[in-house]
């Protein structure tokens, strides 16, 4: 996939907007609650059945997402990716499937209701592996943030999901961190002379 093609993925995008639900800075949770994931789910076609979601999908959920945005933050480092164990325990809870359905293999949630909703989630997962673009999910760096976002740079650089915003913070803290660890200029008239008081 080009990088110019790569901002219109469904999987890339479902992935970052459902990374997206939990905005770090205000505290707010768009999927705390059976009511608000069903909503959630419904309003990106994951869920149409008349299935209920329980507590314990919520719970599954937020896992997910959790263990989803910090495996994009390792994105943004050479090393070897580690699983986040909340992503495993997630994954573990969504039983996934190869089907002929459509004619070609394709991964599918083995699961029902909102399970099964959540499955979709994780499909996408290894449809971005495919696609080029999972690598390229990253979280921005600053640790008031850590809002998903698609790293559609030529090099894989990118650290902030916003230079003007995040990119500005990160390097006004730096720069004052600097500042205060500095020596202080010397007193005007040099050092006091031996004797003086």
């Amino acid at each position: 996939m080009l990088v110019s093609d790569m901002k219109d993925s469904p999987s890339a995008l479902l992935l970052q907007d459902f990374v997206n639900t939990y905005d770090v800075e205000c505290d707010v949770d768009e999927i705390d609650t059976p009511e608000r994931l069903d909503k959630w789910l419904r309003q990106r076609g994951l869920l149409s059945a008349p299935a209920a979601v329980r507590p314990g999908d919520v719970r599954t959920a937020r896992g997910l997402r959790e263990g989803l945005r910090a495996a994009m933050l390792d994105h943004h480092t050479t090393a070897g990716q580690r699983l986040p164990p909340e992503l495993h325990e997630a994954l573990t809870r969504l039983p996934l499937r190869v089907s002929f359905a459509t004619g070609s293999p394709a991964l599918v949630s083995a699961a029902d209701g909102a399970e099964a909703a959540l499955g979709g989630v994780a499909t996408a997962i290894m449809a971005c592996v495919t696609e080029g673009t999972w690598p390229r999910l990253k979280v921005c760096q600053e640790d008031t943030c850590r809002w998903a976002f698609l790293d559609t740079s030529k090099n894989h650089s990118r650290a902030w999901c916003s230079m003007r915003v995040c990119g500005n913070r990160t390097k006004t803290r730096a720069y004052r961190a600097r500042r205060r660890t500095e020596p202080a200029p010397a007193e005007a008239g040099g050092p006091p002379r031996p004797g003086a008081h």
